[in-house]
C-alpha cells in the first residue's frame, strides 16, 4: 500500500486534489467520510473476514477501501471518476499485484452486471452511495436475483428511512417493500453533515442489510417488483384502482376482484397498508391468473 493522503483532514485532502489538478464533482455526489471512527464502525458492521470478497461502490480516494483491505478482504471497487481511478490504482498497486484489489472504472449502473457475469457475486456489498443512484442500484441488484450476505450503505437519511419503513408509515414505499423482501434492515449509525467533506446539504445514515435466512418465496420476482411499484404509483388511490390499471397490460382488468379475493385483500385498502407478505400473496395471485390466461 503506497503512501495515502490524510483521510481525516479536509485541508490535506483539498491540497492533494489541487496538486493533482482535480476537484470534487457535484454531479457524482462526491463527499468524503472524514470521521475515522465512523469508517471503522461501518467496516466492522459488515463482519468481513480475511479472504472475503467485497464490492465497493464510489471509493473516492480509498478511505474505506483501506479499512476493508486492512481487514483482509479482497476488494473490487467501482469508480466513475477517472481522476480518482488513477489515484486508486497508484495507492493500491501492491494489492492489485497480489490479487487483493481490482478497479472497475465507469458507471456502476452499467458495469456491475458484466462484473457479476465475469466473477460471480461477492459475499459483501458496500458503498457510500450518492442519492441519485442509491435506490436504483439497490433495487437493480434485488430485482436481478442477486442477494449478498451483507451490505453496508451510507446514504441520505431520507433514503435510509424508506429502506426500513413499515407499512402505514409516511416513508413506506415500493422501495421499502423490495428492500425488506430480500434483507433485514437495521441502522448502523447516523452521520451528521460535519462527518463529510465537502459538507453535504443533507443528513446521512449508515445501514446494514443482512440476507434473510427464511427468504419469502415468490413465483415471479420480476412481476412482484413491477406490481408493487404500480400499487404505489398513486398513493391516494385504492389497491383496486391501481391494480386494475396494472392488470390492463395483461388483459386482466376484469379479474381485479377475483385476484384480490384470492390474495385475501379488501378492494378498499391502500398500498401503504399492505405488508411485504401481503404484497407477495397478491403477486402470486396475479401470476396464477396470467398463467391461466396463457393456457
Amino acid at each position: 500500500m503506497r503512501e495515502l493522503p490524510d483521510y481525516n483532514s479536509p485541508a490535506q485532502l483539498s491540497a492533494f486534489l489541487e496538486s493533482k489538478g482535480m476537484a470534487m464533482q457535484k454531479k457524482f455526489g462526491q463527499n468524503f467520510l472524514i470521521n475515522q471512527d465512523a469508517r471503522k464502525k461501518i467496516a466492522a458492521a459488515l463482519g468481513v473476514q480475511k479472504g472475503d470478497s467485497v464490492w465497493e461502490v464510489g471509493p473516492g480516494l480509498g478511505s474505506m477501501t483501506k479499512e476493508l483491505l486492512d481487514l483482509g478482504a479482497k476488494v473490487t471497487v467501482f469508480e466513475i471518476d477517472r481522476g480518482f481511478s488513477a489515484c486508486l490504482k497508484e495507492f493500491f498497486s501492491d494489492e492489485e499485484a497480489a490479487g487483493k484489489f481490482t478497479l472497475i472504472q465507469g458507471d456502476v449502473l452499467k458495469t456491475w452486471k458484466p462484473r457479476l457475469k465475469e466473477s460471480g457475486a461477492p459475499k459483501f456489498f458496500f458503498g457510500n452511495l450518492p442519492y441519485n443512484i442509491a435506490a436504483t442500484l439497490i433495487a437493480d441488484t434485488i430485482e436481478s436475483g442477486v442477494r449478498f450476505e451483507k451490505c453496508a450503505f451510507t446514504v441520505q437519511k431520507e433514503v435510509a428511512l424508506r429502506m426500513a419503513a413499515k407499512e402505514s408509515s409516511d416513508d413506506y414505499s415500493s422501495f421499502s417493500v423490495l428492500c425488506q423482501w430480500a434483507y433485514d434492515v437495521q441502522t448502523v449509525c447516523d452521520l451528521g453533515k460535519a462527518n463529510f467533506w465537502p459538507r453535504p446539504n443533507v443528513e446521512s445514515r449508515a445501514v446494514l442489510f443482512s440476507k434473510k435466512e427464511n427468504f419469502p418465496a415468490c413465483k415471479n420476482p420480476s412481476l412482484f417488483a413491477k406490481c408493487q411499484r404500480a400499487l404505489f404509483s398513486s398513493r391516494r388511490k385504492t389497491v383496486k384502482n391501481n391494480l386494475t390499471k396494472f392488470l390492463s397490460s395483461f388483459g386482466l382488468s376484469d379479474k381485479t376482484d377475483k385476484i384480490l379475493a384470492k390474495a385475501g385483500l379488501f378492494p378498499s385498502v391502500r398500498a401503504e397498508a399492505l405488508s411485504v407478505g401481503q404484497m407477495l400473496l397478491l403477486s402470486d395471485a396475479i401470476d396464477s391468473f396470467i398463467i391461466k390466461a396463457c393456457q
